[in-house]
């Protein structure tokens, strides 16, 4: 971060609208336009609460509160002791491809690193011998690991494996592979199937994440298949104020153009 303090000119303050809002979300509209018109950039220093204060002629409750809700929603980041950022616009991961996040994360110039929790063969629950066309209660290998971006988890990983089509899954050093990276190289992807929600993490979720139990996540869940055979069932989750899915593509078919 740069730690660039940015102070607003003597005449800023809050105007009535049109339409009466609430003081705090008055302030939340001051501070998205500063960031929206590039005035403070991801990375500076935003005033802190006193000079915002005395600035904006509101409380400081008023100014507390508008914060936080910046910050929930990913607009700011708040360290304590140190101040209040601009927040780093988030990272998007493509929805078209198997995107290797190590990958996405150095293209950045950050420092990308992970962790894996559980790597084990075990019976597979109900919903998982489904995904994969499994009888029930099959053996199956089953991974969870931390995926993290300059030292903040980004997304959890937590993913089962077909040992049908990957034998030798259990067998990998994972501190030197990604279980990703290890099966794409091993076992040719021929159909991909992702499906996006919008959900609050579980406790145990949001204790690896390093996240409030309350912060919104996007959760990928992917399905992926070799010639008919199903490879892995994979849900992958994602604050919602640190990482966004997303993509751009050209259709190849008139059916596709709207």
């Amino acid at each position: 971060m740069s730690g660039t303090m940015h102070a607003p000119p003597p005449e800023a303050s809050l105007t009535e609208p049109e339409a009466p809002l609430a003081r705090y979300a008055q302030v939340k509209t001051y501070i998205r336009g500063k960031i929206e018109a590039g005035t403070w950039q991801p990375g500076d220093r935003i005033p802190s609460e006193l000079n915002l204060v005395e600035s904006l002629g509101v409380s400081r409750m008023t100014i507390n509160r508008a914060l936080r809700e910046l910050t929930g929603e990913g607009w700011i980041t708040r360290l304590s002791g140190v101040g209040t950022f601009v927040a780093e616009a988030k990272p998007q991961s493509t929805l078209l491809m198997i995107a290797h996040i190590g990958d996405e994360i150095r293209a950045r110039g950050h420092e990308y690193t992970y962790e894996t929790l559980l790597v084990q063969r075990e019976s597979a629950p109900p919903a998982v011998s489904n995904a994969l066309s499994l009888p029930p209660s099959s053996s199956v290998f089953h991974l969870i690991c931390v995926h993290r971006e300059n030292g903040v988890p980004v997304r959890l990983e937590d993913r089962y494996v077909n040992p049908a089509v990957a034998p030798a899954f259990l067998d990998q050093d994972f501190t030197s592979v990604r279980p990703s990276e290890y099966l794409s190289a091993t076992v040719p992807a021929h159909e991909i199937e992702h499906v996006v929600d919008a959900c609050l993490p579980t406790r145990s979720e949001a204790d690896l994440l390093e996240i409030a139990a309350h912060e919104p996540c996007l959760t990928l869940v992917r399905r992926t298949w070799t010639g008919s055979v199903a490879v892995t069932f994979a849900r992958f989750v994602h604050p919602g104020s640190r990482y966004r899915l997303g993509c751009r593509f050209k259709p190849d078919d008139s059916r596709y153009q709207s």
